[in-house]
Protein backbone atom coordinates (compact mmCIF):
# COMPACT_ATOMS: atom_id res chain seq x y z
CA UNK A 1 0.00 0.00 0.00
CA UNK A 2 1.44 3.21 -1.30
CA UNK A 3 1.47 6.39 0.95
CA UNK A 4 2.90 10.20 0.91
CA UNK A 5 2.61 11.28 4.02
CA UNK A 6 5.44 12.26 5.90
CA UNK A 7 5.35 10.31 8.55
CA UNK A 8 5.88 7.59 6.13
CA UNK A 9 6.00 3.65 5.66
CA UNK A 10 9.32 2.93 5.84
CA UNK A 11 11.62 -0.24 4.75
CA UNK A 12 12.19 -2.23 8.26
CA UNK A 13 15.99 -2.24 8.27
CA UNK A 14 17.29 -5.90 7.38
CA UNK A 15 19.50 -6.32 10.47
CA UNK A 16 16.91 -6.27 13.40
CA UNK A 17 13.56 -7.26 11.78
CA UNK A 18 12.10 -8.25 14.80
CA UNK A 19 10.95 -5.00 16.96
CA UNK A 20 11.49 -1.03 16.32
CA UNK A 21 14.77 0.27 16.60
CA UNK A 22 16.06 3.18 18.08
CA UNK A 23 17.55 5.11 14.76
CA UNK A 24 15.89 7.71 12.98
CA UNK A 25 13.97 6.20 9.69
CA UNK A 26 15.78 7.08 6.49
CA UNK A 27 12.78 8.68 5.27
CA UNK A 28 9.58 7.59 2.89
CA UNK A 29 10.44 4.47 0.74
CA UNK A 30 7.82 1.67 -0.71
CA UNK A 31 7.05 -1.36 0.38
CA UNK A 32 8.37 -3.94 -1.49
CA UNK A 33 8.21 -7.76 -0.77
CA UNK A 34 9.96 -9.12 2.22
CA UNK A 35 9.59 -5.52 3.61
CA UNK A 36 7.19 -4.75 7.02
CA UNK A 37 4.98 -1.57 7.29
CA UNK A 38 5.89 1.09 9.03
CA UNK A 39 3.47 4.21 9.75
CA UNK A 40 5.59 6.37 13.07
CA UNK A 41 3.16 9.58 14.15
CA UNK A 42 1.38 10.98 17.23
CA UNK A 43 -1.91 9.68 18.51
CA UNK A 44 -4.72 11.03 19.26
CA UNK A 45 -7.38 9.25 21.48
CA UNK A 46 -11.43 8.93 21.42
CA UNK A 47 -13.50 6.28 22.84
CA UNK A 48 -16.50 8.42 20.40
CA UNK A 49 -15.36 7.85 16.96
CA UNK A 50 -17.33 11.58 16.15
CA UNK A 51 -16.18 13.22 18.71
CA UNK A 52 -12.49 12.51 18.20
CA UNK A 53 -12.86 13.23 13.97
CA UNK A 54 -13.10 17.45 15.94
CA UNK A 55 -10.02 16.93 17.42
CA UNK A 56 -7.76 14.89 15.34
CA UNK A 57 -4.80 16.58 13.29
CA UNK A 58 -3.69 15.70 9.76
CA UNK A 59 -0.63 13.25 10.02
CA UNK A 60 -2.06 11.61 13.41
CA UNK A 61 -2.95 8.02 14.13
CA UNK A 62 -6.39 7.91 14.89
CA UNK A 63 -6.57 5.47 18.44
CA UNK A 64 -10.46 4.30 18.79
CA UNK A 65 -12.45 1.73 19.90
CA UNK A 66 -15.22 1.20 17.37
CA UNK A 67 -16.75 -2.27 16.91
CA UNK A 68 -18.43 -2.10 12.92
CA UNK A 69 -16.76 1.14 12.46
CA UNK A 70 -19.34 2.88 10.00
CA UNK A 71 -19.60 4.55 6.78
CA UNK A 72 -19.91 8.24 8.07
CA UNK A 73 -17.01 7.94 11.17
CA UNK A 74 -15.08 6.27 8.58
CA UNK A 75 -15.43 9.24 5.90
CA UNK A 76 -14.56 11.75 9.00
CA UNK A 77 -11.58 10.26 9.88
CA UNK A 78 -10.38 10.20 6.16
CA UNK A 79 -11.36 13.91 6.08
CA UNK A 80 -9.02 14.49 9.04
CA UNK A 81 -6.32 13.27 6.96
CA UNK A 82 -5.16 10.57 9.67
CA UNK A 83 -2.16 8.83 8.72
CA UNK A 84 -3.36 5.41 10.22
CA UNK A 85 -6.55 4.09 12.33
CA UNK A 86 -6.17 1.92 15.51
CA UNK A 87 -9.21 0.11 16.18
CA UNK A 88 -8.98 -1.20 19.78
CA UNK A 89 -12.12 -3.16 18.78
CA UNK A 90 -13.08 -5.41 15.39
CA UNK A 91 -14.13 -2.64 12.95
CA UNK A 92 -15.75 -5.21 10.80
CA UNK A 93 -17.44 -8.06 12.99
CA UNK A 94 -19.20 -9.68 9.80
CA UNK A 95 -23.04 -8.98 11.40
CA UNK A 96 -23.93 -7.43 8.64
CA UNK A 97 -22.11 -5.56 5.48
CA UNK A 98 -20.59 -2.57 6.66
CA UNK A 99 -18.42 -0.40 4.25
CA UNK A 100 -16.64 2.13 7.05
CA UNK A 101 -13.17 -0.03 7.18
CA UNK A 102 -13.41 -0.27 3.44
CA UNK A 103 -13.32 3.19 2.99
CA UNK A 104 -10.46 3.77 5.20
CA UNK A 105 -8.22 0.90 3.80
CA UNK A 106 -9.36 2.51 0.30
CA UNK A 107 -8.34 5.91 1.23
CA UNK A 108 -4.35 4.75 1.64
CA UNK A 109 -4.96 5.06 5.25
CA UNK A 110 -3.42 2.40 7.80
CA UNK A 111 -6.02 -0.03 9.28
CA UNK A 112 -5.05 -2.01 12.44
CA UNK A 113 -8.64 -3.59 14.67
CA UNK A 114 -9.11 -5.76 16.75
CA UNK A 115 -6.06 -4.70 19.47
CA UNK A 116 -7.96 -5.00 22.65
CA UNK A 117 -9.61 -2.50 24.78
CA UNK A 118 -6.30 -1.73 27.32
CA UNK A 119 -4.73 -0.16 23.87
CA UNK A 120 -6.63 3.47 25.11
CA UNK A 121 -5.68 3.15 28.51
CA UNK A 122 -1.46 2.69 28.29
CA UNK A 123 -1.86 5.88 25.24
CA UNK A 124 -2.30 9.01 26.47
CA UNK A 125 -2.88 11.91 23.61
CA UNK A 126 0.39 12.95 21.61
CA UNK A 127 2.02 9.62 22.40
CA UNK A 128 4.71 8.65 19.37
CA UNK A 129 3.87 4.99 18.48
CA UNK A 130 5.32 3.09 15.75
CA UNK A 131 2.80 0.51 13.75
CA UNK A 132 4.87 -2.46 12.53
CA UNK A 133 2.68 -4.87 10.56
CA UNK A 134 -0.26 -5.84 12.99
CA UNK A 135 1.79 -4.91 16.07
CA UNK A 136 1.74 -1.19 17.94
CA UNK A 137 4.86 -0.32 19.64
CA UNK A 138 5.87 2.67 21.86
CA UNK A 139 9.62 3.36 22.03
CA UNK A 140 10.70 -0.31 22.47
CA UNK A 141 7.30 -1.57 24.06
CA UNK A 142 5.12 -3.42 22.58
CA UNK A 143 1.60 -2.46 23.37
CA UNK A 144 -0.67 -4.83 21.41
CA UNK A 145 -0.83 -6.84 18.41
CA UNK A 146 -4.13 -6.99 16.42
CA UNK A 147 -4.93 -7.47 12.49
CA UNK A 148 -3.74 -5.43 9.98
CA UNK A 149 -6.79 -4.58 7.28
CA UNK A 150 -6.52 -5.17 3.56
CA UNK A 151 -8.74 -4.10 1.02
CA UNK A 152 -9.24 -7.52 -0.79
CA UNK A 153 -9.58 -9.13 2.62
CA UNK A 154 -12.55 -6.69 3.51
CA UNK A 155 -14.36 -6.63 0.11
CA UNK A 156 -14.67 -10.85 0.59
CA UNK A 157 -15.86 -10.25 4.28
CA UNK A 158 -18.35 -7.96 2.91
CA UNK A 159 -19.68 -10.54 0.18
CA UNK A 160 -19.61 -13.09 3.13
CA UNK A 161 -21.52 -10.79 4.95
CA UNK A 162 -24.69 -10.37 2.66
CA UNK A 163 -24.94 -13.56 2.32
CA UNK A 164 -24.71 -14.63 6.49
CA UNK A 165 -27.08 -12.05 7.41
CA UNK A 166 -30.41 -13.92 7.65
CA UNK A 167 -30.16 -14.03 11.48
CA UNK A 168 -28.77 -10.16 12.06
CA UNK A 169 -32.18 -9.85 9.51
CA UNK A 170 -34.83 -11.69 11.47
CA UNK A 171 -33.51 -9.96 14.90
CA UNK A 172 -33.65 -6.41 13.48
CA UNK A 173 -37.20 -7.24 12.67
CA UNK A 174 -38.41 -9.03 15.84
CA UNK A 175 -36.68 -5.77 17.58
CA UNK A 176 -38.86 -3.42 15.81
CA UNK A 177 -42.15 -5.41 16.23
CA UNK A 178 -41.35 -4.72 19.98
CA UNK A 179 -40.76 -1.35 19.49
CA UNK A 180 -44.21 -1.14 17.38
CA UNK A 181 -46.04 -2.04 20.87
CA UNK A 182 -44.18 0.93 22.82
CA UNK A 183 -44.30 3.30 20.31
CA UNK A 184 -47.33 3.15 18.28
CA UNK A 185 -48.41 6.56 19.10
CA UNK A 186 -45.92 8.04 17.00
CA UNK A 187 -49.39 7.32 14.00
CA UNK A 188 -51.59 8.27 16.22
CA UNK A 189 -51.55 10.33 18.63
CA UNK A 190 -51.26 14.82 18.34
CA UNK A 191 -47.83 15.44 19.71
CA UNK A 192 -47.42 17.86 22.51
CA UNK A 193 -45.77 20.49 20.35
CA UNK A 194 -42.97 22.57 21.52
CA UNK A 195 -43.53 26.63 20.58
CA UNK A 196 -41.30 27.66 17.55
CA UNK A 197 -40.98 30.99 15.96
CA UNK A 198 -40.83 30.39 12.50
CA UNK A 199 -43.44 29.55 10.60
CA UNK A 200 -44.12 26.52 8.47
CA UNK A 201 -47.55 26.72 6.79
CA UNK A 202 -47.19 25.98 3.17
CA UNK A 203 -43.78 25.80 3.30
CA UNK A 204 -41.20 23.13 2.68
CA UNK A 205 -38.70 22.22 5.27
CA UNK A 206 -35.49 20.72 4.40
CA UNK A 207 -34.32 18.21 7.29
CA UNK A 208 -30.26 17.55 7.08
CA UNK A 209 -28.88 14.78 9.10
CA UNK A 210 -25.18 14.14 8.95
CA UNK A 211 -25.78 10.36 7.32
CA UNK A 212 -24.67 8.87 4.17
CA UNK A 213 -24.08 11.49 1.16
CA UNK A 214 -25.36 14.58 2.94
CA UNK A 215 -22.63 16.97 1.78
CA UNK A 216 -22.80 15.96 -1.71
CA UNK A 217 -27.17 16.07 -1.80
CA UNK A 218 -27.12 19.78 0.03
CA UNK A 219 -24.17 21.09 -2.40
CA UNK A 220 -26.78 19.66 -5.05
CA UNK A 221 -29.65 21.52 -3.80
CA UNK A 222 -27.81 24.35 -3.31
CA UNK A 223 -26.33 24.36 -7.35
CA UNK A 224 -29.96 23.48 -8.38
CA UNK A 225 -31.57 26.76 -7.30
CA UNK A 226 -34.03 25.34 -5.24
CA UNK A 227 -32.78 26.49 -1.55
CA UNK A 228 -32.57 30.35 -3.15
CA UNK A 229 -35.90 29.93 -5.11
CA UNK A 230 -37.86 28.22 -2.94
CA UNK A 231 -36.55 29.08 0.46
CA UNK A 232 -37.68 25.90 2.88
CA UNK A 233 -37.46 26.32 6.59
CA UNK A 234 -34.06 24.47 7.76
CA UNK A 235 -34.02 21.95 10.19
CA UNK A 236 -30.31 20.57 11.01
CA UNK A 237 -30.70 17.52 13.08
CA UNK A 238 -27.65 17.86 15.73
CA UNK A 239 -24.38 17.76 13.47
CA UNK A 240 -27.00 18.60 10.56
CA UNK A 241 -26.46 22.01 11.32
CA UNK A 242 -22.91 22.52 10.86
CA UNK A 243 -22.99 20.74 7.04
CA UNK A 244 -26.06 23.88 6.19
CA UNK A 245 -23.27 25.90 8.00
CA UNK A 246 -20.72 24.55 5.62
CA UNK A 247 -22.85 25.72 2.45
CA UNK A 248 -23.20 29.02 3.89
CA UNK A 249 -26.87 28.10 5.06
CA UNK A 250 -27.86 29.39 8.56
CA UNK A 251 -30.34 27.06 10.11
CA UNK A 252 -33.81 28.24 10.75
CA UNK A 253 -33.66 25.21 14.21
CA UNK A 254 -31.48 22.65 15.61
CA UNK A 255 -33.01 19.88 16.94
CA UNK A 256 -31.54 17.02 18.41
CA UNK A 257 -29.44 15.71 21.61
CA UNK A 258 -26.29 18.30 21.01
CA UNK A 259 -23.97 15.63 21.68
CA UNK A 260 -22.33 16.34 17.81
CA UNK A 261 -22.87 19.85 16.94
CA UNK A 262 -20.52 22.54 17.34
CA UNK A 263 -20.72 25.72 19.49
CA UNK A 264 -20.77 27.95 16.73
CA UNK A 265 -23.70 25.98 15.10
CA UNK A 266 -25.68 26.49 18.62
CA UNK A 267 -24.85 30.33 18.81
CA UNK A 268 -25.93 31.06 14.98
CA UNK A 269 -29.19 32.47 16.27
CA UNK A 270 -31.11 29.23 15.36
CA UNK A 271 -34.15 28.46 17.33
CA UNK A 272 -32.86 25.22 19.48
CA UNK A 273 -35.54 22.03 20.31
CA UNK A 274 -33.76 19.57 22.98
CA UNK A 275 -34.86 16.02 22.31
CA UNK A 276 -36.07 14.33 25.65
CA UNK A 277 -37.39 11.03 25.86
CA UNK A 278 -40.13 10.05 27.65
CA UNK A 279 -38.31 8.51 30.76
CA UNK A 280 -37.63 12.16 30.95
CA UNK A 281 -33.62 12.62 30.30
CA UNK A 282 -32.84 15.37 27.77
CA UNK A 283 -29.53 14.98 27.08
CA UNK A 284 -28.70 18.51 25.26
CA UNK A 285 -30.57 20.41 27.98
CA UNK A 286 -27.49 20.28 30.24
CA UNK A 287 -25.08 21.54 27.65
CA UNK A 288 -27.47 24.57 26.59
CA UNK A 289 -27.69 25.56 30.32
CA UNK A 290 -24.29 25.48 30.66
CA UNK A 291 -23.11 27.68 27.59
CA UNK A 292 -26.69 30.30 28.79
CA UNK A 293 -28.86 29.58 25.38
CA UNK A 294 -32.65 29.58 25.56
CA UNK A 295 -34.25 26.14 24.11
CA UNK A 296 -37.34 24.34 23.64
CA UNK A 297 -37.93 20.42 24.86
CA UNK A 298 -39.77 18.50 22.36
CA UNK A 299 -40.90 14.75 24.31
CA UNK A 300 -41.38 12.10 22.26
CA UNK A 301 -40.29 8.78 21.46
CA UNK A 302 -38.06 7.88 18.28
CA UNK A 303 -34.69 8.88 17.18
CA UNK A 304 -34.01 12.87 17.00
CA UNK A 305 -34.17 12.75 12.93
CA UNK A 306 -37.67 11.38 13.13
CA UNK A 307 -39.17 14.14 15.32
CA UNK A 308 -37.87 16.57 13.13
CA UNK A 309 -39.65 15.43 10.51
CA UNK A 310 -42.57 15.32 12.66
CA UNK A 311 -42.00 18.91 13.98
CA UNK A 312 -42.44 20.12 10.73
CA UNK A 313 -45.45 17.58 9.63
CA UNK A 314 -47.70 18.55 12.49
CA UNK A 315 -46.84 22.52 12.12
CA UNK A 316 -48.00 22.61 8.49
CA UNK A 317 -45.21 21.81 6.19
CA UNK A 318 -46.04 21.43 2.47
CA UNK A 319 -43.55 19.30 1.69
CA UNK A 320 -40.17 17.71 3.64
CA UNK A 321 -36.92 17.10 2.28
CA UNK A 322 -34.64 14.65 4.35
CA UNK A 323 -31.32 14.92 3.71
CA UNK A 324 -28.68 12.03 4.84
CA UNK A 325 -31.59 10.42 6.96
CA UNK A 326 -31.73 6.72 7.45
CA UNK A 327 -33.69 4.46 5.75
CA UNK A 328 -32.14 0.93 5.26
CA UNK A 329 -31.22 -1.56 8.00
CA UNK A 330 -27.37 -1.04 7.59
CA UNK A 331 -27.65 2.43 8.06
CA UNK A 332 -29.77 1.78 11.20
CA UNK A 333 -27.40 -0.96 12.57
CA UNK A 334 -24.36 1.43 11.36
CA UNK A 335 -25.83 3.83 13.77
CA UNK A 336 -26.24 1.25 16.54
CA UNK A 337 -29.78 1.10 16.72
CA UNK A 338 -31.79 -2.73 16.83
CA UNK A 339 -34.85 -1.92 15.21
CA UNK A 340 -36.63 1.15 13.28
CA UNK A 341 -39.75 1.34 14.57
CA UNK A 342 -39.97 5.19 15.04
CA UNK A 343 -39.16 5.70 11.46
CA UNK A 344 -41.42 3.36 10.17
CA UNK A 345 -44.28 4.97 11.90
CA UNK A 346 -43.36 8.26 11.48
CA UNK A 347 -42.75 8.17 7.53
CA UNK A 348 -46.06 6.53 7.82
CA UNK A 349 -47.82 9.85 9.49
CA UNK A 350 -46.10 12.16 7.13
CA UNK A 351 -46.63 9.65 3.93
CA UNK A 352 -46.26 11.98 0.77
CA UNK A 353 -45.09 14.99 1.86
CA UNK A 354 -41.61 13.28 2.91
CA UNK A 355 -39.18 12.68 0.03
CA UNK A 356 -35.60 12.46 -0.05
CA UNK A 357 -33.18 15.19 -0.97
CA UNK A 358 -31.70 13.37 -4.42
CA UNK A 359 -35.42 12.65 -5.88
CA UNK A 360 -35.11 16.65 -5.28
CA UNK A 361 -32.16 17.18 -7.41
CA UNK A 362 -33.49 14.94 -10.18
CA UNK A 363 -36.89 16.60 -10.17
CA UNK A 364 -36.51 20.32 -9.75
CA UNK A 365 -35.02 22.51 -12.64
CA UNK A 366 -35.47 26.24 -11.90
CA UNK A 367 -37.91 27.51 -14.62
CA UNK A 368 -37.45 31.12 -16.45
CA UNK A 369 -41.20 32.46 -16.01
CA UNK A 370 -42.93 34.81 -18.73
CA UNK A 371 -43.31 37.88 -16.09
CA UNK A 372 -39.47 37.42 -15.29
CA UNK A 373 -38.65 37.99 -19.13
CA UNK A 374 -40.62 40.87 -19.67
CA UNK A 375 -39.99 42.67 -16.16
CA UNK A 376 -36.24 42.17 -17.88
CA UNK A 377 -37.00 43.81 -20.91
CA UNK A 378 -38.94 46.88 -19.84
CA UNK A 379 -36.52 47.32 -17.26
CA UNK A 380 -33.83 47.43 -19.79
CA UNK A 381 -36.03 49.84 -21.58
CA UNK A 382 -36.55 52.39 -19.11
CA UNK A 383 -32.73 52.38 -18.28
CA UNK A 384 -32.52 53.25 -22.32
CA UNK A 385 -34.69 56.08 -22.18
CA UNK A 386 -33.23 57.30 -18.81
CA UNK A 387 -30.18 57.36 -20.46
CA UNK A 388 -31.43 59.26 -23.98
CA UNK A 389 -33.14 61.80 -21.67
CA UNK A 390 -30.23 62.76 -19.91
CA UNK A 391 -27.39 62.54 -22.86
CA UNK A 392 -27.16 65.44 -25.19
CA UNK A 393 -24.87 63.59 -27.68
CA UNK A 394 -26.89 59.99 -27.41
CA UNK A 395 -30.19 62.52 -28.62
CA UNK A 396 -28.73 64.20 -31.12
CA UNK A 397 -27.41 60.81 -33.07
CA UNK A 398 -30.84 59.32 -32.21
CA UNK A 399 -32.22 62.51 -34.03
CA UNK A 400 -29.78 62.60 -36.81
CA UNK A 401 -30.46 58.81 -37.46
CA UNK A 402 -34.36 59.26 -37.44
CA UNK A 403 -33.52 61.97 -40.49
CA UNK A 404 -31.51 59.50 -42.46
CA UNK A 405 -34.16 56.64 -41.74
CA UNK A 406 -36.76 59.07 -43.03
CA UNK A 407 -35.10 60.03 -46.09
CA UNK A 408 -33.82 57.01 -46.71
CA UNK A 409 -37.56 55.85 -46.77
CA UNK A 410 -38.46 58.69 -49.19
Amino acid sequence: MPSSCSTGRERWPDHDRDGPVSAEPAGPQPVGPGDRLIVQAPVRIGRRTKDLVKQLQPGEIAVIDHADLDRVAAEGLVEAAAVAVLDAAPSMTGRYPNYGPLLVVASGTVLVDDLGAALLDVLNDGDVVTVVDNQVWRGGELLATGALRELNELEARVEQARHTMGAELERFATNTLQYLRGEHHLATDDPDLPPVKVSFRDRHALVVVRGVDYREDLAALKRSGYLREVKPVMIGVDGGADALLEQGLKPHIIIGDFDSVSDAAIRCGAELIVHAYLDGKAPGADRLQAAGLPYEQFETAGTSEDIAMLLAHELGAQLIVAVGTHNSMEEFLDKGRAGMASTFLVRLRVGASLVDAKGVNRLYRPVVKTRDISVLVIGALAALLAVTLVNEPLRLWLRSLWTYLRSGLG
